[in-house]
């Protein structure tokens, strides 16, 4: 069988945040797939891991193969649904990490791009104002190196390659970022840095307000 298809996967274990009767919250190592990938041979990932220990467990939503970080699981049907609602009425609070290649000018702000699929280049995205959707997000520099920002990133939206893509758009691209940064940039970096680094949430049946982190590996 080819192997033209194979990606990565870390040998390193998940880690759980939290765990409950109706749910996990688990940090997801850089370099494994969030679900099976469409070639059999990318069937590892954090859901297949997790169902060894886990069976019920059901993905509520995504990070990309080259983000780390925290990840919400359900363990049951109605907690999918209703984690699955939040996310989609834009309930959920989402807090990651980036360093990015420069200084971002003004050090905070909103970055209001619409984002389309560049369906001639896939996977890839693209900034397009006649077919995108609306895509926002919050940043906040917390550090700068010579050449280097390092940010936090609130992302109101959840498009595909959301903060990659943005980030790109003014100039500053996440450094090792293989799909949108120049090749100075991701040669700068051996993984790309950006880490889901808090979740907040309704939980579903208690009520409660939960808010976890996954602290930042970079």
């Amino acid at each position: 069988m080819s192997t033209e298809y194979l990606v990565p996967h870390s040998q390193e274990p998940y880690t759980i945040v939290y765990q409950d009767e109706h749910l996990l919250l688990v940090n997801k190592p850089h370099l494994l797939l969030s679900v099976p990938g469409k070639h059999p041979l990318n069937k590892e990932c954090l859901i297949s891991r997790l169902q060894d220990h886990f069976p019920s467990a059901k993905v509520v939503h995504r990070l990309d193969l080259d983000t780390s970080g925290i990840m919400v699981i359900a363990l049951s049907a109605p907690c999918h649904a209703a984690l699955s609602r939040q996310f989609r009425l834009r309930q959920v609070a989402k807090s990651y990490i980036a360093v990015i290649r420069g200084h971002i000018e003004p050090r905070q702000g909103v970055i209001d791009l619409p984002i389309a699929a560049d369906w001639n280049n896939r996977p890839r995205q693209k900034i397009c104002h006649e077919t995108g959707k609306p895509s926002v997000t919050r940043y906040r520099t917390l550090d700068q190196g010579p050449d280097t920002s390092r940010l936090l990133l609130h992302p109101l939206t959840g498009r595909s390659h959301q903060l990659r893509l943005h980030l790109q758009a003014l100039g500053h691209p996440i450094l090792g970022c293989d799909l949108y940064a120049d090749p100075e940039t991701l040669a700068r970096s051996d993984r790309l840095l950006l880490h889901a680094l808090r979740l907040g949430f309704r939980h579903p049946i208690t009520g409660r307000w939960i808010s976890e982190e996954s602290p930042c590996p970079f």
